[in-house]
């Protein structure tokens, strides 16, 4: 069996026989011990009493983080002509039309956010199997198939977070960068936290948040009370 390394153990130690924190106690536990060289990111893990496998019990949104993610996004555009230009002048990293999707399906995908004007969703289906897995097609439902190209780059670049249930309920994230201010991150966490609970599907029966844990990159994860962290 594989032993743990000094910095693991403390941190395990650090842990242990804390849960159902508060927001604020469970972030300042996570950022007093981290001492890893690169700045981690601040991930959010939520249980939900949901079967994604249903179709009224998916879970599916979008929210901007108000202090952002502290992540560089890189965004694809599939638009053509007066969109196209939209799209490069607000920011956007790649745009095209059949030459980034020949580009994507021969397995060069350089980009977090995809989006795509509506007129472009017969060339962009047929990257369902390449872009579907990685969370990356355009979907209506999340403002990246849109007429409003411009708005959806600034959107992506600024800190917009999406989510979706996995086949197990389980809902996660990146929600910043350890190096944000504590305040920040809680403002982070409970604006994630929020738009995941307006997000409950008509078909969710019982309790829909079960579980809530933070965590940084590298380090254990810490629960939080599912009570404290909703917030109206």
């Amino acid at each position: 069996m594989a032993k743990n390394g000094k910095r693991t153990t403390a941190a395990r130690e650090a842990f242990a026989g804390k849960e159902n924190l508060s927001v604020e106690e469970a972030v300042s536990l996570i950022k007093a011990n981290s001492n890893v060289k690169f700045d981690e990111t601040i991930e959010i893990a939520m249980n939900l009493g949901v079967d994604p496998r249903h179709a009224d019990q998916m879970v599916r949104g979008v929210v901007g983080l108000p202090n952002g993610t502290g992540k560089t996004v890189r965004v694809a555009v599939f638009a053509r002509g007066a969109k196209a230009e939209e799209a490069e002048k607000a920011g956007a990293d790649i745009v095209g039309a059949e030459d980034l999707m020949e580009t994507v399906q021969s397995g060069k995908i350089e980009f977090d956010r995809c989006i795509a004007t509506p007129d472009m969703m017969p060339i962009v289906g047929r990257l369902g199997k390449v872009l579907g897995p990685r969370n990356l097609m355009p979907n209506p439902k999340v403002g990246t198939v849109t007429m409003d190209v411009e708005a959806a780059v600034k959107a992506a670049k600024g800190g917009e977070v999406q989510f979706k249930a996995e086949k197990a309920g389980v809902v996660h994230a990146g929600v910043g960068k350890l190096s944000f201010d504590e305040a920040k991150l809680v403002e982070n966490i409970r604006a994630f936290v929020s738009a995941v609970a307006k997000a409950k599907p008509t078909g969710s029966k019982g309790t829909y948040m079960k579980k809530i844990a933070l965590s940084s990159t590298m380090g254990p994860g810490v629960s939080v009370s599912v009570d404290n962290a909703v917030t109206e």
